[in-house]
């Protein structure tokens, strides 16, 4: 958008405070839109009747949020026809239909806090709901604008950091609209999970939360956890932080923090490993281009071991018992994660002393807030009165997946040699530019994900990749 352009918007809604405040730019832009007819804008008339045939809508700030959909695609924990809870044979959303948005241009959202744009984060969280909520998606990059897809009922915020700071965002957009949806986020689902495998009358071991910068950062999953706990009446355990700048955008082979070549095709934003720790860590010589990392196997290694060795240093010897995979990226490399907390267990220094052993139980329990997620999203729908029934069919033949694309062409974007929007570029943009169309909304094609994701995707979840292919 050029600078004339904001400004005349900026006086459209009479002031600067909407370009300030996300909800209220996200709410002037669909004011001026209410037909659906441009980009982050929906029609309202579609929510007029009954919403029951309309599908599920699941978004996250990449492809992690396809691990969600995979727990809820894989459930069987209700029985369809009284809605009690005992797996009948079927799965609880056998009938539906779902659409995902995956805001993969933008990615990673835990590192907007750190470069404080807490409030571009959070328009992005409200754009990525109102893509859901509206019809319009272009074809490709420099394609075509179609308008053929359908709205949803419910909206599942498959990122645990999108759901930390825009839960509440959404849910008051989705009220002042006059909407009837059902939003739920992971954070608040995980924590319950957390709470039914806590221990009532007996000292509960430690619990490690890994999870992006962002999420730690505005203490998610303590506050959940220990609201959860408080409510239940059981004992509130100690908790373990660690924001990850690069696993999730390891995982999702974005090359600030990975790269295919010798040479890195963007600038490293990852993490700098302590000289200190080198033979703790146990990195893999493979995966490091000089002192930085470069596999989804070393970020695991270095975050696993920061977290264990700041407990350490604590001096608090509760050992950790769980561990809360807090970014929905992190299932994916959950063998990964298990086999980095087996590697310090046993760990053996050169004097022969075993620092961690004590500190990590033998049998860890991890949690994965995808499956929670998965048990409330039935709920909801089920109070909700908008489950497909036996023989009712969903407007959708079928489930649609979207992606965001860094668009080379848009005048001022500024990508990386790899083709990625620039991460200097995508902290500095400025708010409630709507027509900007650095980043859109395209159909998810398998060419679009870097080839270890496809692998991953196909070896983990084999219905998900079935469905994307």
């Amino acid at each position: 958008m050029k600078h004339g352009a904001t400004l005349l918007a900026w006086i459209w809604v009479g002031s600067l405070t909407a370009a300030a405040d996300p909800v209220a730019a996200i709410q002037e832009h669909q004011a001026k839109h209410s037909k659906g007819e441009v980009l982050w804008s929906f029609d309202p008339s579609i929510y007029a009747g009954d919403l029951k045939r309309l599908p599920v809508g699941v978004f996250d700030s990449g492809i992690g949020g396809l691990t969600v959909l995979d727990a809820i695609l894989k459930l069987d924990a209700f029985n369809n026809d009284t809605l009690q809870p005992g797996a009948d044979g079927v799965g609880d959303f056998a009938g539906e239909r779902f659409t995902y948005f995956g805001d993969q241009a933008n990615m990673p959202y835990g590192n907007y806090p750190a470069a404080g744009r807490e409030d571009l984060l959070r328009e992005l969280i409200l754009r990525d709901a109102t893509f859901l909520l509206g019809q319009r998606y272009l074809s490709k990059p420099e394609g075509e604008v179609l308008s053929d897809k359908a709205g949803v009922k419910a909206i599942v915020i498959a990122c645990n950091t999108a759901t930390a700071f825009g839960l509440e965002d959404i849910r008051a957009v989705i009220a002042r609209w006059g909407l009837s949806i059902p939003v739920i986020g992971v954070v608040e689902a995980g924590a319950r999970g957390v709470m039914e495998l806590l221990p009532r009358d007996s000292r509960p071991d430690a619990i490690a939360v890994l999870a992006t910068v962002g999420t730690c950062g505005c203490e998610a999953y303590p506050k959940a956890i220990s609201q959860a706990t408080g409510l239940a009446g059981k004992p509130m355990p100690v908790i373990i932080q660690q924001g990850s700048v690069g696993l999730a955008g390891a995982i999702e082979g974005d090359p600030a923090f990975v790269s295919t070549t010798p040479e890195r095709q963007a600038p490293y934003q990852g993490p700098s490993p302590d000289p200190t720790l080198m033979p703790v860590y146990q990195f893999d010589p493979v995966g490091m281009i000089g002192s930085q990392l470069n596999s989804v196997f070393n970020h695991v290694r270095y975050e696993v071991t920061t977290l264990v060795e700041r407990h350490r240093k604590s001096g608090d010897d509760t050992p950790i018992g769980m561990v809360v995979l807090g970014c929905t990226h992190y299932p994916m490399a959950q063998r990964e994660i298990a086999a980095a907390f087996e590697a310090l267990r046993v760990y053996r220094a050169s004097d022969g002393s075993q620092p961690y052993a004590a500190l990590i139980r033998e049998k860890l329990q991890f949690i994965n807030p995808a499956e929670f997620t998965a048990k409330e999203l039935f709920r909801e729908l089920a109070r909700a009165r908008v489950r497909l029934k036996a023989g009712e069919t969903c407007t959708q033949a079928d489930d649609r997946f979207f992606l965001s694309a860094p668009n080379p062409a848009w005048p001022g974007a500024k990508l990386t040699p790899g083709g990625a929007l620039d991460p200097a570029y995508k902290h500095g943009r400025a708010l409630a530019e709507f027509d900007r169309l650095d980043a859109v909304p395209v159909p998810l094609t398998v060419d679009l994900l870097p080839k270890t994701t496809a692998s991953a995707l196909e070896r983990l979840m084999p219905e998900v990749w079935r469905r994307v292919k």
